[in-house]
């Protein structure tokens, strides 16, 4: 089998383990099939038969032990579909008028139909977009991406002044309660006290003050104003 003749189910298969792998930033690649499993909603067995299948033409290696990754090739395929369904999602929200927390949906609904024609001229109607409403980046057209370098909120210092890079959750309702605390891609906020055991955080967001749950703090990137900041 050639990448050509991969179903929209196999490629979609490889987009979710790419996220997931960036999800929970495995500095190998490496995936457990369970963890494929739960997110997918499908049974084990199912999993391991598309892992035998991507495994085939080499866009998957299974490591005992250590679980799934994508190849080299895997990881562009992955990509390319990634690309489709992130403009998909630029172009629903800004042409389309679709909400920002119902894209991620209704986008996985068109993005594996589209050709290259149709992505190009969706990403034409969008106003050429690099990241997709959520903050992440945008793949380029050959399967290659440039990662942010940036970290959870959970993990950021007090007295430290970020600014949301993108969210890590595609939950409507989480999306609608960062929305209503201003926690949105491109806000600024400074750190102001961080309680120990992985308790709240005090944020300041404006002239706003808002406290946030360590587990919300999970669902949120950022980058620091200050690149030497803790």
């Amino acid at each position: 089998m050639s990448v050509d003749e991969l179903s929209l189910k196999m490629r979609v298969y490889l987009a979710e383990i790419y996220r997931l792998a960036d999800r929970d930033n495995s500095p190998d690649g490496f995936i457990s099939t369970s963890a494929l499993s739960e997110l997918l909603d499908v049974t084990a067995p199912a999993v391991n038969r598309m892992v035998n299948r991507l495994k085939e033409p080499g866009l998957l290696e299974h490591q005992p032990y250590q679980g799934i990754r994508l190849t080299a090739s895997g990881r562009v395929e992955a990509l390319k579909q990634i690309r489709a369904h992130r403009i998909a999602e630029c172009f629903l929200l800004q042409v389309m008028g679709i909400a920002w927390e119902d894209v991620y949906h209704e986008a996985a609904r068109i993005s594996g139909v589209l050709n290259e024609t149709l992505i190009d001229r969706m990403a034409t109607m969008a106003g050429q977009p690099t990241l997709c409403p959520h903050g992440e980046p945008i793949p380029a057209a050959d399967g290659t991406l440039t990662t942010p370098a940036d970290r959870l909120l959970a993990s950021v210092s007090a007295g430290t002044k970020v600014h949301v890079s993108r969210l890590r959750t595609r939950d409507t309702d989480r999306l609608r309660y960062l929305d209503a605390l201003g926690l949105l891609p491109g806000a600024t906020l400074e750190i102001l006290h961080v309680a120990p055991f992985n308790g709240p955080m005090q944020l300041k967001i404006g002239g706003e003050y808002r406290i946030i749950g360590h587990n919300l703090a999970e669902l949120i990137r950022v980058q620091p104003d200050d690149p030497a900041a803790p």
